[in-house]
């Protein structure tokens, strides 16, 4: 891969568009069919989805931290610890993640009580545990090549992969939730079989392409010889930019669990409005992933000044795409919902969450595109403690002011979730303005790194 430089955004970001378009595809179609199954089925699948996205961002801590120094490092070019980084980054996920599946299979039971789950909808979130809990090590491996060969730029073949476990996740769903062919339905338990089955598969594809296409060559006991120097690298980026996303996620199933006292139609409502805002977050989310690379190679060949500016450059572009889209979205909400169902309560109230997510949306974009780059040129401590702050000390009790006593429910959420992106957003804009991140690249510039041997 030849030295990446601004120009070369499209390039690299419209392949994760496309990537993280079809992972909000494989959702959407979850959504779709399980919903012919019950409500309960589709709000307990929506709450499972929860857990496993805050799970899988004790993943992305390594993921994360692997990414930054492989992107800074590749812009130094020094491919000889790229392979240490990236061989040991595997290891280190593939033991949190087998530690993960044994807890997600084993305590799955606690998961409905700890979250005040309506009765209806307990039984299934057991059944989607079962197979999706005990499998959650393969995510943890699919998550770290795929950032790793994004790191290095190869965005592309993440895409190609992608689009390959989306087709064998959504005939699963069909085969299993329809039962077609004399195949049993199978409901939930057949989402939970083809989710787990599509992801394994993807792992081994990519972790094949991973070892073909990467400027630098793993040996086999870089995945066993414990680099402690390298792990200090990586955890002292990976910790704090796992922080802020895991708060945040944190604060979503507090607040979840507020929501589940006023039954699963709620639920439903918030995962259906969920299903489609994602096409609007999309748009930043990949946006956000490109430049953090242009910006993690930038930093690396000690080119700041074109990282500053590339931020704004993307910052407005996710903008406008973003207020577009929302803007769209909230206009024909109504019949956006109808395809999921024909509830009048979860359409109206379904349509005034789309209206209000213009202004949310606006200020998540501005934190997806500014936080991925401050964590990129290095700077992770305090976008986390901002992560920490916000939800904690404003989101949670917020959302219960608003959405428990004052009985507004959904709405109260989506007006808290509001304030705090919005707030957020302010104040990375002035901590980017600031440039203050131009002295957190985590490689030394003054003398060549070596990882330990010993």
């Amino acid at each position: 891969m030849s030295t990446l430089e601004p120009e070369h955004l499209f390039r690299i970001t419209w392949p994760i568009f496309i990537e993280q378009l079809l992972f909000i595809l494989m959702g959407t179609a979850d959504t779709l069919m399980i919903s012919h199954v019950s409500g309960a089925a589709v709000a307990a699948v929506g709450t499972c989805t929860q857990i496993v996205g805050m799970v899988l961002l004790i993943f992305n801590m390594i993921s994360c931290g692997s990414a930054v120094l492989l992107s800074q490092f590749l812009g130094a070019k020094r491919n000889e610890d790229c392979a240490k980084i990236a061989a040991l980054s595997i290891t280190i996920n593939l033991l949190i993640g087998l530690f993960m599946s044994f807890l997600m299979f084993f305590f799955r039971d606690e998961v409905s009580v700890i979250m005040h789950l309506p009765t209806n909808v307990s039984p299934y979130v057991d059944t989607y545990f079962r197979f999706v809990g005990a499998t959650i090590f393969m995510q943890a491996l699919l998550g770290i090549t795929s950032s790793m060969l994004r790191a290095s730029g190869f965005t592309r073949v993440t895409m190609f992969v992608t689009l390959g476990m989306n087709i064998i996740h959504i005939a699963g769903n069909y085969l299993f939730i329809f039962g077609v062919f004399g195949i049993p339905k199978l409901g939930v338990l057949g989402v939970s079989i083809s989710t787990s089955m599509s992801r394994t598969l993807a792992f081994f594809v990519m972790f094949i392409l991973l070892i073909r296409f990467v400027p630098f060559q793993m040996k086999v006991r870089d995945f066993f010889h414990p680099h402690w120097d390298t792990i200090k690298r990586i955890l002292a980026v990976g910790i704090p930019s796992g922080g802020e996303p895991m708060a945040y996620q944190i604060s979503q199933i507090v607040m979840v669990s507020f929501m589940a006292s006023f039954g699963a139609t709620v639920l439903a409502t918030r995962v259906y409005v969920m299903s489609i805002m994602s096409y609007v977050i999309v748009f930043g989310m990949s946006l956000g992933f490109g430049t953090s690379i242009l910006v993690g190679h930038l930093v690396g060949a000690r080119q700041v000044e074109k990282a500053y500016h590339l931020v704004w450059r993307s910052l407005l572009i996710a903008l406008s795409l973003t207020f577009s889209t929302v803007g769209l979205i909230a206009l024909f909400g109504h019949s956006l919902l109808s395809v999921f169902t024909k509830n009048p309560f979860i359409l109206h109230l379904g349509s005034t969450l789309m209206i209000i997510s213009i202004i949310l949306e606006m200020g998540r974009t501005f934190n997806l595109v500014i936080i991925q780059s401050m964590r990129a040129a290095g700077d992770v401590k305090f976008p986390v403690m901002m992560g920490m702050i916000f939800p904690f000390l404003l989101g949670i009790p917020l959302c219960y002011v608003l959405g428990v006593s004052l009985h507004l429910g959904l709405i109260g959420m989506w007006l808290t979730i509001l304030a705090d992106e919005c707030s957020r957003a302010i104040i990375m804009v002035f901590r980017w303005r600031s440039r203050v991140w131009q002295d957190k690249a985590v490689i030394d510039r003054k003398q060549s790194i070596t990882i330990n041997e010993n």
